[in-house]
């Protein structure tokens, strides 16, 4: 497991579930077609955050209570196949050929490959939930929220755009996959706008993270300002007029990333009080909507150090 998850699975005892979210997709794994069964053990690897799953059982606790049941380790399980899907497909946006140091999927086995095993993934897991309509519903729901938010993300590239318009799309893109999570979790309603503010929040980490140069949560900083894509810090930086003239450029020259990324930078404080303000967000949702608040609001904490290490 990433060292991301491991302290925080510590605090909140969840060791049993991850062992048991690990021995189902490895039972899945060991099950699937020998054809792509090398590229699947290849993506679900010992080093995957879990986060996601994570999410799902502490959103379970934090209003149901009692055991992590069955069905909802396969309802975490699923839930993180459809991660993985997505991370194959931004890999392959991004021209990507490594992520957290080794080669991703297209580029250790091909395009092809890569592409048909990101469908085989969606497929399979829709086949786990088939007796289930209540995630059948919630899984739906997502990959179509999830293709309209990266069509959204792409075509908003490189726009005079700002803070508001980060938040709608961090909402909708790392957003509703934390927004399944809570409802997953808890099978209702209660907690999907506390797992949407989690999620943005974790979006947001993830932006700073990468401008100050840590290990990447899931994104790209160099790709996504090659690519003009709207982060938390390029929405600030663009406030300044002349880095959003920079930033709408079709193509923009080397040394014009580097000014862009240098006032990004600098307004990494103000990002940084953003988020503050989304985990303030979070943390109200936390202890309004659940009866043991404690473990969302571990959760909470957690993520909101990621962009501090």
């Amino acid at each position: 497991m990433d060292n991301i998850t491991a302290g925080i699975v510590a605090d909140l005892g969840f060791e049993p579930e991850m062992d048991r979210l690990r021995d189902y997709l490895g039972d899945w794994i060991a099950r699937s077609n020998s054809e792509l069964r090398p590229l699947l053990e290849w993506q679900f690897d010992a080093g995957s955050k879990y986060f996601r799953p994570l999410t799902v059982f502490g959103c379970h606790r934090a209003r149901v209570g009692g055991e992590i049941t069955d069905q909802t380790i396969r309802s975490a399980a699923v839930l993180e196949m459809m991660h993985n899907m997505t991370l194959v497909i931004d890999d392959i946006l991004d021209q990507s050929d490594e992520r957290r140091g080794k080669p991703t999927m297209h580029a250790e086995f091909g395009m092809l490959p890569a592409l048909m095993a990101s469908g085989f993934i969606v497929a399979d897991g829709f086949t786990m939930s088939a007796e289930d309509p209540h995630d059948i519903r919630l899984f739906a729901d997502l990959v179509k929220r999830l293709g309209v938010a990266e069509c959204a993300q792409w075509r908003l590239r490189r726009q005079p755009l700002g803070v508001a318009d980060w938040e709608e799309i961090a909402g909708e893109d790392t957003g509703s996959m934390f927004e399944t999570c809570a409802c997953l979790g808890t099978r209702d309603e209660a907690l999907r706008r506390f797992g949407r503010l989690l999620g943005m929040l974790y979006h947001g980490c993830d932006d700073v993270g990468d401008v100050k140069g840590l290990e990447s949560l899931g994104g790209g900083g160099e790709e996504d300002l090659r690519d003009g894509i709207l982060t938390l810090p390029a929405a600030l930086a663009i406030e300044k007029e002349s880095i959003c003239d920079l930033f709408c450029k079709d193509d923009p020259s080397d040394e014009e990333l580097a000014l862009i990324s240098r006032e990004m930078r600098d307004r990494l404080p103000d990002a940084e009080a953003h988020l503050d303000q989304i985990a303030s967000d979070a943390a109200w949702e936390a202890r309004t909507n659940s009866d043991n608040p404690e473990v969302l609001l571990t959760l909470i904490q957690h993520t909101r150090e990621l962009s501090r290490r």
